[in-house]
């Protein structure tokens, strides 16, 4: 045996029982004496004996192989998605294929053939925002769930941050503070996400009897963007206390200017950031209190329920994840 990988011929050998038994033991099927078992578990260890995953998966109709799409596999929003996935596929002995469409719509189908080519359980689609995304499930022939921006199918199973829930909860935690005259600065208004936090923002100044101080100012995901925005606010709302950020480099480049212009922060505008990204939100001084969205959950969660669609179980709808605020310098204490 040295230098050789064992087989199941050489473990029903040990185990004295034919390669037929020694396969229904080794695979748990009911229909083999518990004695036998124990006896052809004990030669599988002996040998080392690895089963061979093909040829299982021959026998089950699985391969415990899937797929993950993503067009933002660079992308730090992709990133947690991807590795919370990746996270769940493990603990389940899953094998993970990773391919990135880069956005383009002729490439993600070439990889989706590629994918089931390999004969995959499963796909989790990954996508570059929270935008709603074409669906790719039809005549797929094996279960998909859709992670971070949802399917256009509402049959399709899909997982996404709870962008209303997490701006609103933003706001709320600015009321609480006793801040009064709350501005909201965000993304372009194209972007889902954008719109998602423009109604957060609106449901909390609405239950808390508030008026948002000036017109949502809306522009690009960059720090630029947050200076320039703090110019036109501080100009234009000289009184505000307060500043609710689409992201955190929109807030790290407002806390730049209003620094610049003799603001306080938190002291005289608390602001707040969204996405959690620490290479900023940590490194901004003071530090963000900013908005995270939890997407390594989100991937795991969406890993788990693709085992379930495995299974017959499938979950149809979109699901809205809860985000948490993580609370920093930026904002301070009750006034």
């Amino acid at each position: 045996m040295a230098g050789r990988r064992a087989t199941i011929n050489d473990v029903a050998s040990l185990a004295g029982v034919s390669i037929a038994t020694a396969s229904k033991a080794l695979n748990g099927r009911q229909d083999v004496r518990a004695s036998t078992r124990q006896r052809v578990l004990a030669a599988a260890e002996e040998l080392a004996f690895q089963p061979n995953a093909l040829a299982r998966g021959l026998l089950s109709g699985q391969t415990r192989t899937v797929g993950l799409l993503t067009s933002d596999s660079a992308g730090r929003f992709g990133i947690p998605v991807l590795l919370g996935a990746e996270d769940a596929f493990g603990a389940g002995e899953m094998a993970v294929l990773l391919c990135d469409a880069r956005g383009d719509a002729i490439r993600e189908q070439h990889h989706l053939r590629a994918l089931l080519s390999r004969r995959v359980d499963g796909l989790i689609v990954v996508g570059e925002s929270t935008d709603v995304r074409p669906s790719v499930s039809r005549n797929l022939g094996v279960p998909v769930v859709y992670a971070y921006g949802a399917s256009d199918d509402p049959e399709d199973v899909s997982f996404v941050p709870d962008d209303v829930g997490g701006a609103a909860m933003a706001v709320q935690h600015l009321v609480a503070l006793g801040r009064r005259r709350i501005a909201h600065v965000t993304g372009p208004d194209h972007y889902k996400a954008s719109r998602d936090r423009v109604e957060g923002v609106e449901l909390a100044l609405a239950e808390a009897g508030l008026e948002q101080a000036g017109e949502t100012l809306w522009g690009a995901w960059s720090q630029r963007w947050g200076r320039h925005a703090a110019e036109m606010l501080l100009m234009a709302q000289p009184d505000i206390d307060a500043v609710f950020c689409g992201s955190d480099q929109i807030a790290a480049g407002f806390v730049e200017t209003a620094r610049e212009r003799g603001r306080r922060v938190p002291d005289d505008i608390a602001v707040i950031g969204y996405d959690n990204w620490e290479v900023l939100s940590t490194e901004t001084r003071p530090a963000l209190t900013t908005v995270d969205m939890n997407l390594e959950l989100l991937g795991r969660t969406a890993a788990q329920h693709l085992f379930a669609a495995i299974d017959g179980k499938a979950t149809p709808g979109v699901h809205r994840m809860p985000c948490q605020l993580v609370i920093r310098d930026s904002t301070g204490s009750s006034t």
